[in-house]
């Protein structure tokens, strides 16, 4: 009998580790090829394992709740066959999993770092953030305790700590004092209150918004948008859409659309500030906020949305939109985006004021679509007539973003949709 040796999957090009979060098979369980054998949670997102062979589970390596680096073996699977031929497949696959992690040099004022018996308080097992092997190894080097490690707010993906954000740290430890650790007042539950355990993914999106608003001075602007002829337009092709390429067309993307066009006039708009330095982004990746049937919040990305044409924008948002749903997006689908479009309308809200998804340095509001009564300017005067208007909110980072500027890209958000081509092609 061989043995096969289940290897923890590379997720995504960022991703190092990952948490098992559910084993669907215990060991003695037999398997077929493709069976889910266990559930996995990254900072991105959730996935299922399945077994590449059929066979027998004879080891599970970890526990539910363990975190583990990409590349190591998570369970072993007794196949039929010769026992010989183990070894090659998992020599392969460990070789392409396994991430290579680069060494780091921490300048220091002191001529050697004498490392101390870990103490409790530094044990990783106590806490549900999420810290990469690399971050973990800095830390212990320099005697930073899981204390203080919890007090970094991350710059990373959904607040992780990243390399540059432990160095700063260590660099404003020597010339300040003792990091200060804001808590939330306790509060006490009384009786018949109903007490509900936040889930890992809604902790990771508390503690993104508590950081986003810390690092970020947010200043929201408004402007009111005439959609009457996207409306009309939408009515008309919709229907033909469907029937000739199977896809619903939204209005979202037709948002997106002009969003993607804004920006190319005001690139400032999608940047992200490291230290002093403000990066331009060269890419237009834009996130689409998208609420989850349990609640939750996750952000798919457009990779490059500025050279997609409409029919393009609509099956990219359709597929993100029902892929997101069902738990299926792939890591990489989630990451990279420069610039964040929310969408309030879809619950009936006329406006908000969203929180920016850092790094980036804006994200727009859509609020909802109302016919009203409006005053319609021409050169023979001025009349009264039944509108589809709708506000948009731009959220920006006021520490690179003047209003001017957000203004300005409000405005022109505002000319690309009001003159809409009634006749567009699609």
């Amino acid at each position: 009998m061989a043995k096969f040796d289940l290897i923890m999957p590379k997720l995504g090009e960022s991703i190092i580790e990952a948490t098992i979060t559910k084993w669907l098979k215990v060991e003695g369980d037999i398997v077929e090829e493709d069976d889910a054998i266990l559930e996995i949670a990254t900072d991105k997102v959730d996935s299922e394992i399945p077994s590449p062979v059929e066979g027998k589970i004879i080891k599970l390596m970890f526990k539910e709740g363990d975190v583990v680096p990409v590349g190591e073996i998570i369970a072993q699977i007794e196949m039929d066959g010769a026992a010989n031929t183990e070894t090659e497949i998992n020599s392969e696959q460990k070789s392409k999993d396994k991430p290579s992690v680069p060494s780091v040099k921490i300048e220091s004022t002191t001529p050697e770092v004498v490392q101390a018996e870990p103490k409790a308080e530094d044990n990783f097992t106590t806490t549900d953030r999420f810290y990469s092997p690399l971050v973990k190894s800095i830390a212990k080097t320099e005697g930073i305790g899981i204390r203080e490690l919890e007090s970094i707010q991350g710059s990373g993906k959904d607040g992780r700590v990243t390399k540059q954000d432990i160095l700063a740290f260590l660099k404003n430890k020597v010339t300040s004092p003792a990091t200060k650790v804001v808590e939330a007042p306790a509060v006490i539950a009384s009786g018949g209150d109903q007490i509900i355990e936040m889930d890992r993914m809604r902790r990771l999106i508390a503690d993104h918004m508590v950081m986003s608003k810390q690092v970020s001075p947010h200043v929201t602007s408004f402007i009111d948008v005439d959609v009457t002829t996207i409306v009309n337009w939408r009515n008309k092709v919709k229907d033909i859409l469907l029937k000739r390429e199977g896809e619903k067309i939204t209005f979202t993307p037709i948002f997106i659309d002009a969003a993607a066009k804004a920006i190319k006039d005001y690139p400032g708009i999608n940047a992200s500030v490291d230290g002093t330095k403000i990066i331009i982004r060269k890419n237009v990746n834009i996130g689409m906020a998208a609420a989850l049937p349990n609640g939750n919040l996750i952000v798919p990305v457009i990779k490059h949305a500025d050279e997609k044409n409409l029919l393009g924008l609509s099956k990219t948002v359709n597929d993100l939109a029902n892929r997101a749903r069902s738990n299926k997006l792939l890591p990489d689908e989630i990451q990279g985006g420069t610039f964040t479009v929310t969408n309030f309308g879809s619950f009936d809200s006329l406006t908000g004021t969203p929180i920016i998804n850092q790094p980036q340095v804006a994200i727009l509001g859509i609020g909802a679509i109302r016919k009203q009564p409006v005053v319609i300017e021409s050169p023979l005067g001025d009349t009264i007539g039944i509108r589809s208007i709708m506000i948009f909110s731009l959220a920006y980072d006021h520490r690179v973003v003047d209003g001017a500027l957000a203004g300005m890209y409000l405005k022109r958000l505002k000319e690309l949709l009001e003159n809409f081509d009634p006749n567009l092609p699609i």
